[in-house]
């Protein structure tokens, strides 16, 4: 019976194993046997328990599984250049185990038409990715493209074909960028050139203006000082309509000699008047015009000066032929052959200046002597063709063929009927002695002041040609050649144009030596002859502050 009750024991318990989920009870067992019915009920109680914690935890682990997956492992590879990507996951040789990422990336170069592997690791941008495989993305320059999966180890093989490769930049591909590069450079260098423009001639305007208000300051200045002296024009309203009683020469006592220059509207011989050499100038009888204005300057009351040439008479040839001017004869001829024969010592080259300066001064210059009135003229030709050498190393003026007497009458109408030969010829005289306004054609022709530091400019011009020629201010005592101004920068045959450029935009002057700084006197040469020639004319000096300096000069630094 024992052995019965075991067997029955072990099939329901086998029944049991092999029947999970089953109810198992034994009413007739229990009810018959109670003490054996309690063993079992107790067992099969046990054995349900157990099974329903087996389930719950199968399906736990199961449900865990989904939810939280394990970390993605990726392919590994990286170069010297792309350590950045071993910190996002743990690496064990040629896997990474991702941190942060469930996405594997390849990065790849085309070679030869082939992908070879440059980086491979997770993915330290993208945190999720759609694709199982590892598919080419467009490349995002000219050899390298990229892939992007979400399974272990994906990213170790790239799904790539050729067609899915960009071709590499073409000839026309480089050529329209470098056409692109150089329309803009272009664009921004004309722009620059534009600016500068713009720049030059609101510098230019500017000066204009400044210059102008400097010289409506000093004109005002002058009427409050002396109500007397200076009119809307800028000259004095004392009455300068005399002239003096010009004693006529009789052509026939005039020996002429020979013809010791040439000029534009008269030809100049040398000849015999009274026993004495003397210099006439010869006007064709069609220049009449030149021949009045020239010798209506010479018959201006007190224009005896030691520094202008002495006028003697004028004449006119028998039957209506060439009217003539008589002068005392320079034996050195003009300043310009002078300097391109002769070089000077300092002692001579001071001389020159000095007593150029001084005849300039004496030009400028306002007199009222014993009832007399000498009005300022403007010579507005100056050049070393217009200034004559006298045997004692002297200058005198000459040529006034283009000057304008600054005069003012009380009949206004005599003022205007004398500039009337003015108006309409802003640039007069030799062109490469021109002041810049003048080049640009800017001067004021109504006001002596405007006209007046025009020679100023030029007298500038002639001092420096004078030292140029002075052999103490050259080592070894040797000077250059003779120049004219701008003749080194701008050739023998100079034009509008150029001097436009050079000296009025450009604000370019004679180059002085640069040695001259080490000479006890070179700095003095150099601030004298910038002080002359600046670009604002009210800037320039006086020729009387010229010639007052030069004295000074001579006194300081004599040899």
């Amino acid at each position: 019976m024992h052995a019965a009750y075991v067997v029955h024991a072990g099939v329901t318990v086998g029944v049991f194993l092999g029947n999970v989920g089953n109810s198992l009870t034994f009413p007739g067992l229990i009810n018959t046997h109670s003490l054996l019915g309690r063993v079992l009920l107790r067992a099969t109680m046990i054995l349900q328990q157990w099974w329903l914690t087996l389930a719950v935890e199968c399906i736990f682990i199961s449900i865990s599984g989904q939810s939280f997956p394990q970390n993605r492992m990726c392919a590994f590879q990286v170069t010297s250049q792309t350590k950045r990507f071993a910190t996002v996951g743990n690496v064990s040789g040629s896997v990474q185990l991702c941190e942060n990422t469930t996405c594997c990336v390849g990065y790849y170069r085309v070679i030869d038409g082939q992908p070879k592997v440059d980086v491979l690791a997770c993915d330290i941008v993208e945190k999720s990715c759609p694709d199982a495989t590892c598919k080419a993305q467009k490349r995002f320059n000219g050899r390298q493209i990229k892939c992007v999966c979400n399974t272990d180890l994906c990213n170790s093989n790239i799904t790539w074909t050729p067609e899915s490769a960009q071709p590499p930049p073409t000839y026309s591909y480089f050529l329209d960028k470098l056409k692109k590069a150089a329309a803009i450079i272009l664009t921004g260098t004309l722009l620059c050139f534009l600016l500068l423009i713009v720049a030059a001639k609101w510098r230019s305007r500017f000066k204009k203006k400044k210059s102008a208000i400097r010289l409506k300051t000093r004109t005002m200045k002058l009427n409050k000082e002396n109500p007397l002296f200076l009119d809307d024009y800028g000259v004095s309203r004392l009455c300068s309509c005399q002239t003096t009683k010009t004693s006529e020469i009789d052509v026939a006592n005039i020996e002429l000699q020979q013809i010791v220059g040439n000029g534009h509207f008269a030809n100049v011989w040398q000849g015999k008047y009274q026993g004495s050499m003397v210099a006439v100038k010869v006007f064709p009888a069609g220049w009449k015009t030149k021949f009045t204005a020239e010798k209506e300057v010479y018959e201006l009351p007190l224009m005896k000066h030691a520094g202008i040439v002495h006028f003697l008479g004028t004449g006119r040839k028998p039957d209506g032929g060439s009217w003539l001017i008589v002068l005392q004869f320079a034996e050195c001829g003009s300043l310009h052959s002078y300097l391109g024969k002769h070089t000077t010592n300092w002692k001579l080259s001071l001389k020159l200046c000095r007593s150029l300066s001084q005849g300039v001064s004496y030009l400028h210059s306002d007199l009222h002597r014993h009832g007399l009135h000498k009005p300022p003229v403007a010579h507005r030709d100056f050049s070393s063709s217009n200034v004559l050498v006298r045997a004692d190393g002297t200058c005198v003026l000459c040529d006034f063929g283009c000057s304008t007497i600054l005069r003012s009458c009380s009949e206004h109408r005599r003022w205007q009927s004398h500039t009337i030969n003015i108006e309409g010829h802003t640039q007069l005289g030799t062109l490469r002695y021109m002041s810049p306004e003048v080049l640009e054609g800017h001067v004021n022709l109504s006001n002596s002041w405007c006209l007046m530091q025009g020679d100023i400019y030029a007298l500038g011009l002639l001092l420096w040609e004078i030292w140029m020629r002075c052999s103490d201010l050259f080592e070894g005592g040797i000077a250059p050649q003779h120049l004219l101004p701008y003749e080194s920068e701008l050739g023998a045959n100079v034009t509008l144009e150029s001097l436009v450029q050079h000296v009025f935009h450009m604000d370019k002057r004679p180059s002085i030596p640069k040695h001259w700084e080490t000479l006890p006197q070179g700095s003095v040469l150099q601030e004298l002859l910038t002080d002359c020639w600046d670009c604002d004319p009210d800037a320039r000096l006086t020729a009387q502050c010229v010639a007052d300096r030069l004295v000074s000069l001579e006194s300081c630094y004599t040899p």
